[in-house]
């Protein structure tokens, strides 16, 4: 093929190209399309965009990182809590259920192998991993569970269970009134689900609807809670 053959058909192939970048961008521009106009629709609301942290623990040494460390429960009214003395859980002498955005000032991760009759929340597995914290103004030491070794297999929830950060700041949009009454651990009209579960917990029976427009059921420690939202604000509230 001739040097001038060659040249005019990479012309040609380049022209073409461009044809069709600048055809689809003009397409693209006359019809943006689902995902375009998907953007659109989304109404994000704070808190649907405050930073969660996780850590994604996958090993024992992993949850070494929260020795020294400050958590706060997300997972309210839901996991047991032991005295932790002498080296040793007291299973026999459960201190309640850890409330709902309680601080934790974890002071060791440990092993243990609970008795087949006591029930902290999650499978024994051959030992379980607890976390070993203070509270607030309490000298006493108190474990609750965190994960489960099970021979060669380790699962772990602090993702789950915990916020890495005071929930103050992260959600640091909500009304002073409503951050009294979590911190009361009390549900006032127009609070929404999510300030709800940090107030009272996550332990839960819902009666259909979605999520902001339904009733739900809480279980709070013994007391029952009903409350119906409409638009994701508390209409009625009842507790038994």
């Amino acid at each position: 093929m001739k040097i001038r053959h060659k040249v005019l058909l990479t012309t040609l192939i380049t022209l073409a190209i461009g044809g069709i970048y600048l055809f689809s961008v003009w397409e693209h521009r006359r019809n943006p399309g689902v995902i375009a106009n998907r953007s659109l629709d989304q109404d994000l609301t704070p808190d649907d965009v405050a930073i969660v942290r996780k850590m994604f623990m996958t090993s024992f040494s992993d949850t070494l990182v929260l020795q020294g460390k400050s958590v706060w429960m997300k997972d309210g009214y839901t996991m047991p809590y032991f005295p932790f003395s002498g080296g040793r859980i007291a299973f026999t002498k459960r201190a309640g259920l850890v409330p709902a955005a309680q601080r934790l000032d974890v002071n060791k991760i440990v092993k243990a192998s609970p008795p087949a009759s006591a029930d902290d929340g999650i499978d024994h597995g051959s030992r379980q991993v607890f976390a070993v914290f203070a509270l607030p103004g309490d000298a006493q030491l108190y474990a609750t569970a965190i994960g489960v070794i099970d021979g060669a297999q380790e699962q772990y929830y602090c993702d789950l269970l915990f916020y890495y950060d005071d929930p103050h700041t992260i959600y640091d949009n909500w009304p002073k009134d409503v951050w009294a009454a979590i911190d009361a651990h009390q549900v006032k009209p127009g609070m929404s689900e999510l300030e709800t579960r940090m107030s009272i917990g996550q332990k839960i029976q819902t009666e259909g609807g979605s999520e902001g427009n339904r009733t739900v059921t809480y279980d709070q420690n013994g007391k029952h809670w009903t409350i119906a939202y409409t638009d994701n604000h508390a209409t009625s509230i009842k507790t038994e």
